[in-house]
């Protein structure tokens, strides 16, 4: 016991003469800290840069944005700006931002309704050919959307779906991305939960809506802001559908405002702001289940 213990008193000495004069525990990382603070706060300001833009430029007028002097705010703001873009006659806005927001929520539902059970079923439900099916769902995000898109319009088209929500949000319920991003997190989800539910007589259904669903809010969290955002940012299909300006959406009405014959930088801007406002609310409130949602999938199969 006695050399045990002089072996590591010499250790401990020896370890004490090794550290350099002054050395305290947690200083030598406080470089590396403020390092790496200064690049966030930079790329924060450089995220930031074009709201900042936005907002700016919402309440200026033309001649105010195109001035060749630098200004941070105007000081004069337009608050008018907004009131004109609403009282447009030739640009509903009003309507497209209920056309946005009727598309999107539609969407989103039944996107997480088809792709969760679609990822379910290949995650758990025993068929030889589960594994068939999943590699073909793979095989359409490979798929470019430039080669899909004139066959959709036809078939939109000859179901008489233009300029009608139906051709807005059914062609684009399903998404291959998200039914993978399921089926990758429902192999990773706890088994004991749903055997439970079985031995209480539950089916796969059963199980799936019971257990499964309330036991993964953050997961759907996410997929259904991945999807929302996509579905209101969506531009050239709602472009070729909507017909009529009373199906506009929001993204279609704001590109009135900027065309080879007129451009309106105020009304632009100022509609831009408005479009924003929606995704912004969506990912302040949503944001923390994004990164842990999408890192619950596990990637792995």
């Amino acid at each position: 016991m006695s050399h045990t213990t002089a072996s590591r008193n010499a250790a401990s000495r020896t370890t004490a003469r090794s550290k350099p004069v002054g050395y305290r525990p947690g200083t030598g990382s406080k470089g590396a800290n403020i390092a790496v603070f200064t690049v966030l706060a930079v790329l924060a300001v450089l995220f930031l840069i074009p709201f900042y833009l936005i907002l700016r430029n919402a309440f200026a007028t033309d001649a105010e944005i195109t001035a060749p002097g630098w200004m941070w705010f105007s000081s004069d703001p337009a608050w008018g700006n907004l009131s004109r873009l609403f009282d447009d006659p030739a640009v509903p806005m009003a309507r497209s931002l209920l056309n946005s927001a009727i598309v999107a929520v539609l969407t989103t539902a039944g996107t997480l309704f088809l792709c969760t059970t679609a990822g379910y079923g290949l995650a758990r439900i025993p068929w030889r050919h589960a594994n068939k099916v999943f590699y073909l769902v793979l095989a359409t995000l490979m798929i470019p959307g430039a080669i899909t898109f004139v066959p959709s319009f036809v078939m939109v088209s000859s179901l008489g779906w233009l300029s009608d929500y139906r051709g807005l949000i059914i062609p684009g319920l399903f998404s291959g991305f998200a039914a993978f991003l399921c089926r990758q997190y429902f192999l990773g989800f706890p088994r004991e939960l749903e055997e439970a539910a079985r031995v209480d007589g539950l089916s796969h259904w059963g199980a799936f809506w019971r257990i499964v669903v309330p036991n993964s809010g953050s997961f759907l969290a996410a997929i259904a802001v991945i999807t929302f955002v996509g579905a209101w940012n969506s531009f050239l299909w709602p472009l070729v559908i909507g017909r009529s300006p009373e199906s506009w959406t929001v993204q279609v009405a704001l590109s009135t405002f900027l065309t080879a014959q007129t451009v309106s930088l105020s009304q632009l801007f100022a509609a831009a702001l408005v479009a924003i406002l929606p995704l912004v609310f969506v990912f302040l409130f949503l944001q923390r289940f994004l990164v842990q949602g999408v890192a619950q999938t596990g990637l792995k199969g």
